[in-house]
């Protein structure tokens, strides 16, 4: 799949294409019902497939200081894109000029002179240009001027539960992991690379590592959870783990009451191995919450509690 970092890397003899827009943050189903419409009428062209998505999410240059929890990376963004059919991944840097730009010099600059669409998939709440004044009825208006058809595709609803990326955060912020990847179609993943914490948790017997993830990352609500924890990359065997391969893990959301700390962490204990993960860039996806965070009267409270939550994180992944 090819990746273009901005419109300037779209060659010059790029000929037509189908193109869907939209930030795609999560690429849950609802995303995937859009891509597969794209995807379905590319092939029917014989024509590219092109998602087009947003950095940095434009909440943060309409309202700054108001960047939403980010549920994908663009990477993992790129990965789940591709692994549902698109030709090319663009991302289009949302600047104050992209935010102030009308709706029509947007389609013509955009769509029309650079990306050469002849036809644009859209969820039928896209709204684009100046204030958002676009919408896919005046889309539809500027494909006939500029000779590219539109298609919309209603929001994926189930359980009288709209799947957007709003309700899934909503999800993950209250700690339902569950609910966030019934409408995912997948685990929320988290990435980031493991740090050095206090080594609490190896002087307790239960060595965690301590997951830093990137700025705006989506995290789970306090409490821990059964979860899967990947070695990101194609590097060599790290310890008992290799890279690519999912483990088990019981990982812990939070500031560790119990110690009356304050700075919130994700450290997760990987289960039957002590590799060593310092430095790695790792993914853990959470399937369950086992329970919320409690601050225990004595350590071993503590550890009767975090035998359990092992015992309870095997029975939730089905491990012996």
């Amino acid at each position: 799949m090819l990746r273009w970092r901005g419109l300037n890397d779209v060659p010059a003899d790029w000929g037509r294409c189908v193109v869907t827009i939209g930030v795609f943050d999560g690429v849950h189903r609802g995303h995937a019902q859009l891509i597969a419409r794209a995807t379905a009428e590319a092939h029917e062209r014989g024509l590219p497939a092109v998602l087009m998505t947003f950095d940095p999410h434009p909440a943060e240059v309409v309202r700054p200081g108001s960047h939403p929890p980010q549920l994908t990376t663009l990477t993992r963004r790129a990965e789940l894109a591709e692994e549902l059919g698109i030709d090319v991944f663009c991302v289009m840097p949302f600047t104050a000029t992209v935010m102030a730009q009308p709706a029509e010099d947007f389609v013509h600059s955009v769509l029309v002179e650079r990306l050469h669409a002849a036809a644009v998939v859209v969820g039928d709440n896209f709204t684009f240009g100046n204030r958002a004044l676009g919408n896919v009825e005046m889309l539809g208006r500027l494909g006939q001027k500029f000779g590219f058809s539109v298609d919309s595709v209603p929001l994926l609803t189930e359980h009288a539960v709209t799947y957007s990326s709003t309700y899934i955060r909503s999800c993950v912020d209250a700690g339902d992991v569950k609910a966030a990847a019934e409408a995912l179609g997948r685990p929320h993943r988290v990435e980031g690379v493991v740090v050095r914490g206090d080594g609490r948790g190896r002087e307790l017997g239960f060595p965690t590592a301590n997951v830093a993830p990137p700025m705006f990352a989506a995290i789970p609500a306090d409490g821990v959870y059964a979860a899967w924890f990947t070695v990101l990359g194609a590097g060599p065997v790290v310890g008992q783990v290799t890279p690519g391969e999912r483990y088990p893990a019981a990982v812990s959301v939070g500031s560790n009451p119990t110690f009356s700390g304050r700075t919130r962490t994700v450290e997760a204990f990987v289960l039957d191995t002590s590799a060593d993960l310092y430095g790695q860039h790792v993914a853990v996806d959470f399937v369950e919450r086992v329970r919320g965070m409690e601050r225990f009267e004595s350590i071993d409270d503590l550890l009767t509690a975090m035998g359990g939550d092992v015992e309870r994180t095997r029975a939730i992944l089905g491990i012996a």
